[in-house]
């Protein structure tokens, strides 16, 4: 599997793009403002949009892809969220007075943008890739995605969370897991903001790190701008033998 780091920032500003990943060319991991910077080749590569949450962060990009995508598609671009994700899009942006109802055209019968509603703990497979819902903890209803090959390699984003009770017995669950890119949005002095909407600092993805088993290699997403070497350096200080990788876009891993 290669996975692209299109945007990763908790915010907007200069060089910063919120999150989007890019599997394998085909599969897109949420859609925010990341998507901005792909070529046209690549866009029209798009065929499965995989959401953890409906914030905007995360799904700036969908109305301009499918809109751009539109005349060109064969096949429809589908959507794959928890029912509540895709309600809030249908009900907030997809009402044709902020963005047309793209689910209706051309005809709602054969519409070219589908939405494929998903619970926790359901996996769809796409090619040889084995995608699977995890439930987690945030301000409104969200989830993160464990995705794996056909070769066994194996990583898990975990949308935005804070402390949760459901991601690491899922993870722990499976023999190996390569890669885990884990949201710790705010420093530990805003703790208290961070808890009531539902995100990480770093001392506590610390403490919830320490139920993971197995060795992992750990990747930081999700903070917000101009607290970046702050979070870092707390994180450092408090688990020195992590190793933490700032996640930036750009960044490719291949598994």
């Amino acid at each position: 599997m290669r996975l692209q780091v299109l945007g990763c920032s908790g915010g907007i500003g200069p060089g910063a793009k919120t999150t989007s990943l890019l599997l394998d060319g085909d599969i897109l991991i949420d859609a925010g403002t990341g998507i901005c910077d792909l070529e046209w080749d690549q866009l029209q590569g798009i065929r499965h949009v995989f959401l953890t949450h409906s914030h905007m962060d995360h799904v700036f990009g969908i109305p301009l892809l499918i809109d751009a995508l539109f005349v060109h598609l064969d096949t429809p671009l589908t959507i794959h969220a928890l029912p509540e994700t895709i309600e809030a899009l249908g009900a907030h942006i997809f009402n044709w007075s902020i963005w047309p109802d793209f689910r209706q055209l051309p005809e709602p019968e054969r519409s070219l943008l589908r939405f494929s509603p998903m619970a926790p703990g359901e996996v769809r497979t796409v090619g040889d890739r084995s995608i699977e819902m995890i439930e987690v903890q945030h301000a409104v209803p969200a989830a993160g995605f464990l995705v794996s090959d056909g070769e066994g390699a194996r990583f898990c984003f975990s949308g935005d969370t804070g402390v949760n009770d459901s991601l690491w017995p899922a993870l722990n669950r499976v023999d190996r897991l390569d890669l885990l890119i884990i949201e710790c949005a705010f420093a530990d002095e805003l703790a208290e903001l961070a808890g009531a909407a539902g995100h990480y600092v770093p001392a506590t993805l610390v403490t919830d790190l320490a139920r993971l088993d197995g060795d992992a290699r750990i990747a930081i997403t999700h903070i917000k701008p101009g607290q970046e070497e702050q979070i870092m350096a707390q994180l450092a200080e408090a688990a020195p033998w992590r190793g933490f990788h700032r996640l930036r876009a750009g960044d490719v891993f291949t598994l």
